[in-house]
C-alpha cells in the first residue's frame, strides 16, 4: 500500500489546503476570522482523515486477527503524542512546509517527546 503522501487523493487535498490558505488571506475582514478559519480548519481535517484512513488500512492489513482499530492497542504515551503530532502537523502545513520538511520535523518531535513521557514520572504515576 502507498505511503499517504503519495495517494493522488492525498495530493489533491493539498493543494486544495494551499488554495484555501491563499484564497482568505484575500477575504473581507468581517469573513477572514469567521469563514476563512473555518474552511481552513474542516481543509486540515480533510488531510487528517486520509492520513488516518491510510494508517488504519495498513494497522488492520497487518493485523487482521486482532478486534478493534490501532487506537485500541495504543499505549498512554502514543496516544498523547499522536494527539500532538496532528495538532503540530496543522501548524506546519499553515507555514506551508513541504511534506518532506513536516515528516521530519513531526518524526524529531515525535522521538522526542515519547522519549521525555516514558521517562516521565507523572506518566507513570498515570498508570
Amino acid at each position: 500500500m502507498a505511503l499517504y503522501y503519495e495517494l493522488q487523493v492525498f495530493k489533491d487535498v493539498y493543494t486544495l489546503v494551499q488554495k484555501v490558505f491563499l484564497y482568505t488571506q484575500d477575504f473581507p475582514r468581517e469573513y477572514k476570522y469567521t469563514l476563512g478559519q473555518d474552511m481552513k480548519r474542516d481543509a486540515i481535517q480533510l488531510v487528517r482523515s486520509i492520513y488516518r484512513a491510510n494508517k488504519a488500512k495498513k494497522w488492520r492489513d497487518r493485523n487482521a486477527e486482532k478486534d478493534g482499530n490501532i487506537r485500541d492497542y495504543a499505549t498512554l504515551e502514543q496516544l498523547v503524542v499522536l494527539s500532538n503530532m496532528e495538532s503540530i502537523n496543522a501548524l506546519l502545513i499553515r507555514q506551508d512546509l513541504t511534506q518532506n520538511e513536516r515528516l521530519t520535523q513531526l518524526n524529531k518531535a515525535a522521538i522526542t517527546q515519547m522519549k521525555s513521557l516514558v521517562e516521565s514520572k507523572a506518566m507513570k504515576k498515570l498508570k
